[in-house]
């Protein structure tokens, strides 16, 4: 049966309850693994079907784990998982663009296939206290993850991608 990964990090809270949330919707479509970005590597890429990267945007880029995570991952995985389907979130205090833009420039040298729209939940923090605050993620944000890992893993596991 086809595997769903999905790859997180998060310092405040904010992305680890997106990619939860992502995940345990994805669960009951198909075989999920959530890792932390600073556990997953290429294996976990390589042995995976699917794939969904959830980070916040720090400073106007992916978070420095989130990208040691692509960057460890990069060049041995480099053409052994072309054409697999991934989506993308950003837990962002205003804006997560930058992050979006990062990620999916990784995944085109990749050749993934984006089959989600890239989601963005904004927290609005913009104080150095609202910033390094402990994020709750709002229901209708958290479901709006759950639509995107069910989607990534019914498509899985029905063959679509």
């Amino acid at each position: 049966m086809a595997e769903l990964l999905i790859v997180y990090h998060s310092r405040t809270g904010g992305s680890r309850q997106m990619a939860e949330a992502a995940a345990e919707a994805a669960q009951g479509e198909t075989p999920t693994i959530l890792k932390t970005a600073d556990q997953a590597g290429p294996g976990d890429l390589l042995r995976a079907d699917g794939y969904i990267f959830c980070a916040p945007e720090n400073l106007a880029a992916i978070s420095g784990v989130m990208k040691d995570f692509f960057d460890r991952c990069y060049y041995p995985v480099l053409g052994r998982i072309e054409a697999r389907p991934y989506a993308q979130m950003v837990c962002a205090g205003s804006d997560g663009e930058n992050a979006v833009r990062q990620m999916a420039r990784i995944a085109q040298g990749w050749r993934l296939k984006e089959v989600q729209p890239p989601l963005i939940v904004c927290t609005h923090a913009q104080t150095p206290e609202q910033i390094l605050a402990p994020k709750t993620i709002s229901e209708a944000e958290l479901e709006r993850c759950r639509e995107i890992g069910m989607a990534l893993g019914a498509g899985l596991s029905l063959g679509v991608f």
